[in-house]
């Protein structure tokens, strides 16, 4: 079973073109989709409504920066700082084209740091290519297989 995409995206507008743009990219995988960072970090802890859900981490968490509740910079600072989430691929995919957010993303950690396109074809281009490389291209680490084996 393929590993799934966690996809952190608060704006309606933005979620609805990630989920074309993946859609578009015939990414076998499943797309989970979490509103605001706490409820990212509920899924990635399996606690609160994600209490019961398979163990196993997802492919990649593409995470945007300005969310409600636990914004995406302090979601990434306990994704990096908690052992078995800590190789777990981070993108950012934000609309901030702010230096600092940039310097402070890859500071804590962040895998790739990728400013949405404004334009609707670049931003589906942008999104299908992220899909395949960390769904499918990127190796993960030793120990952390790509596949999650089902409950038996």
């Amino acid at each position: 079973m393929l590993k799934p995409i966690l996809l952190v995206e608060d704006n309606p507008h933005d979620l609805e073109l990630t989920l074309i743009a993946l859609e578009k990219s015939q990414l076998a995988n499943e797309v989970i989709v979490v509103r605001d960072g706490a409820e990212a970090l509920d899924y990635l802890h399996c606690r609160g409504e994600y209490a019961t859900r398979q163990k196993g981490n997802p492919a990649v968490v593409l995470l945007d920066l300005k969310l409600p509740k636990v914004d995406g910079l302090e979601v990434l600072r306990e994704i990096r700082n908690g052992l078995e989430l800590r190789s777990l691929p981070v993108v950012m995919l934000t609309s901030s084209r702010e230096e600092q957010d940039l310097v402070r993303s890859y500071a804590l950690g962040v895998n790739a740091y990728v400013v949405k396109p404004v334009d609707f074809k670049e931003f589906v281009r942008a999104i299908s290519d992220l899909g395949i490389f960390w769904a499918v291209l990127n190796e993960p680490p030793p120990g952390s297989q790509r596949y999650v084996r089902p409950n038996n």
